[in-house]
């Protein structure tokens, strides 16, 4: 007859085989991950190395047409999809940035002016993109990169606000204590 020790050693034995099956499996899945991580890293640069060697640097020669005095045929380029977000600086227009970008700072300068901010789930809902954490955390990292870019405001408690120059005013009649405000 076995005692009820010897079933509680041969159950903590197989408890640890088990136990170390499942930590080199998670090391296998780990290692695996590891390097998809690094594939996928490598072909962001990649593409975002292209976009930036496709677009026009912004400080390129004068074309010696513009210089003789005739003006050459502009083309506007369009952005696409997926392409580097340029830094803000006076005079850039948001027509600038791919379409994605572009709704989000619309969105957040068409957001009331003085709150307190949007939340990428805000964002997110106002969109129309499903609810769920991947669709938000999207939206999360493109209104970032429009912050670290200028294009937004990041507060810090992660909220997204309009810059300051590129919001628009609100008439003095419609603030409390404006003209026609009352009190």
């Amino acid at each position: 007859m076995t005692s009820v020790m010897g079933l509680l050693e041969e159950r903590e034995a197989a408890a640890r085989v088990r136990m170390e099956e499942v930590r080199a499996e998670a090391e296998r899945i780990l290692a695996e991950l590891a390097s998809a991580e690094a594939v996928l890293e490598r072909r962001v640069i990649a593409r975002m190395e292209l976009a930036e060697a496709l677009a026009a640097p912004a400080d390129a020669p004068v074309a010696p047409a513009a210089v003789a005095g005739t003006e050459p045929t502009a083309r506007r380029k369009t952005p696409v999809a997926g392409s580097v977000v340029a830094h803000w600086h006076p005079g850039a227009l948001v027509d600038t940035l791919a379409v994605d970008y572009r709704r989000i700072v619309e969105l957040v300068q068409s957001d009331v002016v003085g709150s307190e901010g949007i939340s990428a789930g805000e964002i997110a809902d106002r969109l129309g993109l499903e609810m769920v954490p991947a669709k938000i955390e999207g939206v999360r990292s493109k209104a970032r990169r429009l912050a670290e870019r200028g294009w937004l405001t990041r507060a810090a408690t992660g909220r997204f606000m309009p810059r300051q120059s590129t919001a628009t005013a609100v008439p003095a009649a419609s603030r409390p204590g404006g003209p026609g405000g009352g009190s």
